[in-house]
């Protein structure tokens, strides 16, 4: 920072701040020359080069002013308030109108000295104005979210802050029907820009819009965590609803069901990303969600996914294997469909025909033929499975296996030297060959079909940077399930720390967390003779193989996640 040579005589809160030893006499006078130069608050030039601590600055102010002193990251920002001053005079004078009583609007500043400003904003909306001493970090932050708000999140982009929007895996006889009320609303289409724009940014994996009686809010899921990211005016609901299905080239006019779509969102020449999209009528309206289709997850390395040395084996094992059944199971976003793929990805070979029946086509995998299923169109998972046997098929995966129909002609694929890959929803491994006879499918072509299972859950990682060690006596560290034995040889529970505005939670990216479930001839005789999932989960026990609990305390132990993420996925 250059040193001015000439000399200002300091009053109002550089003056205060210098008495309080908070500041230099020249570091003040220097500090004042930079925000004139830089057209700047002089706290924010302040805060933003280090000079002052933000907090100090703010006590010093209001101490020295007799200005309240507020936090204002505990205060409901008014949205009716902040509509009354233009974003410009907000943006201009560094303040933020908090709330009205009677004729008095009270202004947050971080200088309460700043009188020019509390004029124009008195002239500007015809009240008196009257100051509340913030810190100058958290009113940067608060204006930016309140502005953002009272647009209904609307932000600055422009419609061309996108090259292209085009659809993907539509039927050709789908009507197009548009409303040109509800979706020629320049405001609603930057908003749903944006929205798209910054899930990806955000890396994201879900998109949800959610309407309800007396407010509307879109939230997305971020590693496995839903956060609200905006709460547009209740009015933009339909509107909101109606342009994603217009982009998706779903029937606007219908509302009163459910409807599947697509949406195909180029961000450059080079760069697409795909969003699933389902709709669905609720009590206050239409609820849409979306997923993120990541083309890159698909070309995972299994090392990437978080497999214990021991359970990649198994996996690479059973998967070389010329026929039989190769399931992965567990809730709906623990990374089924990414392992499957991955599992594809290494098996898919110039001297392999791979088919695959999937609902929807998740990902685009070359050399892989794939087929959507449709139950409009007739083309259902029976159907699909039945032509590809006709196809000189090795591999065959199934997106999922819904019904006795579909599992049985799996199994006799499965049985006929075929290998068969699909997933199921079950939460755990065991559990998955009684599903499997619940369906209706006779327990000697599970146990003969079946060769392995993977059970799984996808939990939060700890940053690396912000991890903080946690001191857990030995009695609590039992009671979770860790052993004498791994407490004898030592280790260190890892929890989230503060990463600030780089990484707010502490956890950044997710990790596989595995029962990698090989069926033994025990397991066979026993699924014969009708046991139940808990004599199966016992039976895997005695082999040696982790439930999911287990391989997630694996992850506690290496310090890649926190015991509390392990209990939020996993039964203890």
């Amino acid at each position: 920072m250059a040193v001015s040579t000439n000399k200002v005589n300091l009053s109002g809160l550089a003056r205060k701040l210098v008495i309080d030893g908070l500041l230099e006499e020249t570091a003040a006078q220097d500090a004042f020359q930079g925000a004139l130069k830089k057209k700047q608050p002089f706290v924010s030039y302040l805060v933003e080069n280090k000079l002052a601590p933000s907090d100090k600055i703010a006590l010093a102010a209001s101490q020295e002013f007799g200005a309240p002193l507020v936090d204002l990251s505990t205060f409901e920002i008014d949205v009716d308030t902040i509509k009354l001053l233009k974003d410009d005079l907000i943006k201009k004078h560094h303040a933020l109108p908090l709330f009205k009583r009677g004729n008095r609007l009270y202004v947050a500043l971080s200088d309460p000295t700043n009188l020019a400003a509390l004029d124009e904003i008195k002239f500007a909306v015809g009240l008196t104005t009257e100051a509340i001493t913030v810190e100058d970090d958290k009113l940067v932050k608060a204006i930016d979210k309140a502005l953002e708000e009272a647009e209904g999140g609307l932000g600055d982009m422009d419609d061309d802050d996108f090259e292209d929007l085009d659809d993907l895996e539509v039927a050709e006889d789908q009507e197009k029907e548009q409303d040109d009320g509800d979706v020629d609303d320049a405001p609603v289409v930057r908003f749903v820009n944006k929205v798209l724009l910054d899930s990806i940014k955000k890396g994201a994996s879900d998109l949800h819009f959610e309407p309800y009686e007396k407010y509307y809010r879109v939230r997305f899921r971020i590693d496995g965590v839903l956060e609200e990211v905006a709460k547009p005016p209740l009015s933009l609901s339909a509107k909101i609803a109606a342009r994603i299905k217009v982009m998706s080239r779903l029937d606007v006019s219908e509302r009163r069901v459910p409807q599947d779509g697509r949406i195909k969102l180029k961000l450059s020449k080079t760069k697409a990303i795909d969003f699933r999209v389902s709709t669905c009528p609720t009590l206050f309206g239409e609820k849409t969600v979306m997923r993120i289709l990541d083309s890159d997850a698909a070309a995972l390395q299994i090392d990437q996914l978080g497999y214990e040395d021991f359970q990649k084996e198994l996996f690479l094992t059973n998967l070389h294997k010329p026929y039989g059944m190769f399931l992965v199971t567990g809730p709906t976003g623990s990374g089924k469909t990414v392992s499957l793929y991955t599992g594809i990805n290494i098996l898919n070979q110039s001297d392999i025909n791979i088919s695959t029946a999937e609902d929807p086509v998740e990902i685009n995998l070359p050399g892989v033929n794939q087929v959507q299923v449709d139950e409009r169109t007739g083309m259902t998972f029976p159907k699909a499975l039945k032509a590809f046997l006709r196809q000189d098929p090795d591999i065959i995966l199934v997106g999922e296996i819904r019904d006795v129909e579909t599992g049985s002609i799996a199994v006799k694929a499965a049985q006929t030297g075929h290998m068969v890959m699909s997933t199921l929803h079950t939460n755990d491994a065991p559990q998955t060959l009684t599903r499997l006879q619940d369906m209706g499918i006779q327990a000697f072509a599970v146990a003969t079909s079946i060769n392995l299972i993977t059970g799984q859950r996808l939990c939060r990682r700890l940053h690396p940077d912000y991890k903080v060690p946690i001191d857990m006596p030995r009695e609590a560290l039992l009671e979770e399930g860790f052993t004498e034995e791994e407490i004898e040889e030592g280790f260190t529970v890892f929890g989230p720390g503060d990463g600030g505005e780089d990484c707010p939670s502490g956890y950044k990216g997710r990790a596989g967390i595995y029962q990698v479930m090989p069926i033994s001839d025990a397991t066979k005789r026993l699924i014969i003779e009708g046991a139940n999932a808990v004599q199966l989960a016992d039976q895997a026990a005695s082999e040696g193989i982790w439930d999911i609990r287990k391989s997630g305390l694996a992850k506690v132990r290496a310090g890649i996640t926190s015991l509390t993420e392990v209990n939020r996925v996993t039964v203890e």
